[in-house]
């Protein structure tokens, strides 16, 4: 009898193990604010946030939110940004956006640092406070750079 109901619950466990059940198949997916408040004035800090980005890009929604001197990257004519062990600024930002990650921008910063919206470069748009709370349906994990 104890053989019997073994090799019952055996083909049970068998039986649910390979019918490719996973616990995450209907979990929402999880994204990344990443803030980033710097530019020239730390481009370490810049390279290390986009390059995060990128990676995190890779199995999360990602969205990149530019404030204060942040904003100088954002428009035309930026200059690029190389340091050593880094991608550059400019290679970055193209990855970025063809990972389709999301790039926003502070509208008062931008004015405040003398630009205006259309001074972005493609792929850069003004912060909306909606899009904060729903680029992902997961959880939001955010890194402040």
């Amino acid at each position: 009898m104890k053989n019997k109901i073994f090799f019952i619950f055996a083909i049970c466990l068998f039986s649910f193990l390979s019918s490719g059940y996973n616990p995450n198949q209907n979990k929402p997916k999880d994204g990344v604010l990443i803030h980033l408040s710097s530019s020239y004035d730390n481009p370490h800090k810049v390279l290390m946030a986009l390059s995060l980005a990128l990676k995190m890009s890779e199995n999360k929604n990602v969205l990149v939110f530019m404030d204060l001197q942040g904003v100088k990257i954002a428009v035309k004519n930026a200059e690029d940004i190389r340091i050593e062990n880094f991608d550059s600024l400019n290679n970055l930002l193209n990855k970025l956006i063809e990972n389709k990650v999301e790039l926003m921008v502070c509208p008062m910063c931008l004015k405040q640092a003398g630009f205006k919206p259309e001074d972005l470069k493609e792929g850069f748009k003004l912060a909306d406070k909606e899009r904060f709370f729903d680029f992902t349906e997961g959880r939001i994990l955010t890194l402040d750079y």
